[in-house]
C-alpha cells in the first residue's frame, strides 16, 4: 500500500473510508496485473459500475477521468470495476468480494491491507469490449432553447434540430 497515495486520495475526496479503499485497491490491483500507470491521455480506461466513493480513488491513483473520456460509468450498483491498457489490449474486472463483517476502520484497513487480493476481489475478465477512444463533436445549436448541444445528442423532431432536454420521448408506455 502506497501511502503517499492513500494520503493523496483521501484529499481529493474529503475523508478516509473503505468505499474509497475499495477504489484505491482495485487500482493499485490493477497497476500490477495490466503492468499500466497513471494515465496522461487515454492509454488507460477505467469503466466503473459505480458512482460511488471508489470512483475518486480511481481518479488519483489512474488518472482516469471523465472528461478525459477515460472514465466511463456503466453503473449497475456493483463495486466493480474493468480496466483496459490501450497499449496491449489486456483487460481485467475486479469484483468487491462479499467480506465478512466489521467495524468501518476496520473494513477500510483490511481492504486496503489484505495481503492476498484474491481475498478483497474477484478477478475476471470484462464481457464486453474496450470501448473507442473519446471523440469530439461538431456543435449544433437547438432550434428550440438556442443552446449548443454535441452533435450527436442532437434529434430531429418535427423538421426541427432539437437537444435531449427540448425533444419529447417516444416510449409509447415502455
Amino acid at each position: 500500500m502506497n501511502e503517499q497515495l492513500w494520503k493523496k486520495s483521501v484529499e481529493f475526496h474529503g475523508h478516509h473510508c473503505p468505499g474509497l479503499a475499495i477504489g484505491v485497491r482495485a487500482s493499485q490491483e490493477a497497476i500490477k496485473a495490466l503492468n499500466i500507470e497513471f494515465s496522461e491521455d487515454e492509454d488507460v480506461v477505467c469503466i466503473t459500475e459505480n458512482d460511488a466513493c471508489g470512483v475518486d480513488g480511481v481518479q488519483v491513483i489512474l488518472g482516469c477521468s471523465a472528461g478525459k473520456g477515460n472514465l466511463i460509468f456503466r453503473n449497475r450498483g456493483k463495486q466493480a470495476f474493468s480496466f483496459f491498457n490501450r497499449k496491449t489490449g489486456e483487460s481485467l474486472r475486479l469484483v468487491l468480494k462479499a467480506l465478512p463483517e466489521m467495524e468501518r476502520d476496520e473494513m477500510e484497513a483490511y481492504i486496503l491491507h489484505e495481503p492476498d487480493a484474491n481475498n478483497v476481489f474477484d478477478f475476471k475478465k470484462p464481457n464486453y469490449e474496450l470501448p473507442e477512444r473519446a471523440r469530439i463533436f461538431q456543435s449544433v445549436i437547438c432550434e428550440v432553447c438556442g443552446e449548443k448541444t454535441a452533435e450527436h445528442m442532437i434529434r430531429l423532431e418535427n423538421g426541427k434540430k432539437c437537444c435531449v432536454d427540448c425533444s419529447s420521448p417516444y416510449t409509447r408506455g415502455f
